[in-house]
């Protein structure tokens, strides 16, 4: 009498587990190689499994390199929300904004960012998908805004998902260019001298002065 296979939870955790390993080889391959060169074969060499389980669990490339994206921006939310939880004042925000950068460079998850949008380029069709993935950080990034300009004079006359938009636009712009010119230190300093005049951001706009 044959044996049955897995099935039920079990199952449900292998293929879980499968997935999440092939994600995590995807993620890998776009630090290491690049957008251009994270081919099935490419990844399945750095995870060590057969490339046939991409299309398996995700159908296509392209779909398992947006469950990547999905996958760092999932874990970098999760630091960002925790680290802005507690933030009421321009300055903590600057200074986590400027903390969770390093993180975000040395982790790579501005590589990976940075490549999906390059690729993009070559392949359209992903556009949409990852500016559909940008949304929840305006919108993060506004609950933030909201919440430090609440005491200001001038929190008013200044849209919140504006305000948003331009940081997080500000964000990429940064990521690309550091990408690009593979030269962290402008950003760095943009965010040091940010840190520097944060307190003088407060003192004219949130103390009403």
């Amino acid at each position: 009498m044959a044996k049955s296979g897995p099935t039920g939870a079990v199952a449900r955790s292998i293929r879980e587990g499968t997935r999440s390993r092939i994600v995590e080889a995807a993620v890998q391959t776009i630090k290491e190689r690049g957008f251009a060169a994270t081919s099935a074969r490419a990844i399945a060499a750095t995870g060590g499994f057969n490339q046939a389980l991409v299309f398996y669990h995700f159908g296509s490339v392209n779909d398992l390199l947006i469950a990547a994206l999905d996958h760092t921006s999932e874990l970098r939310m999760a630091r960002y929300r925790a680290a802005i939880d507690s933030v009421d004042s321009m300055p903590e925000l600057l200074a986590v904004a400027s903390e969770a950068y390093q993180e975000d460079l040395a982790g790579g998850h501005i590589k990976v960012l940075a490549e999906m949008i390059a690729g993009a380029s070559a392949m359209p069709e992903l556009g949409p998908a990852i500016a559909a993935r940008m949304q929840p950080w305006i919108t993060f990034t506004e609950d933030a805004v909201i919440r430090v300009m609440a005491r200001s004079s001038v929190g008013p006359l200044v849209p919140s998902r504006d305000l948003a938009f331009a940081i997080v636009s500000l964000y990429l712009g940064a990521a690309m260019l550091t990408h690009l010119t593979e030269d962290p230190a402008p950003a760095e300093s943009l965010f040091r001298t940010g840190a520097k005049v944060g307190p003088l951001l407060e003192l004219v706009t949130l103390r009403g002065a």
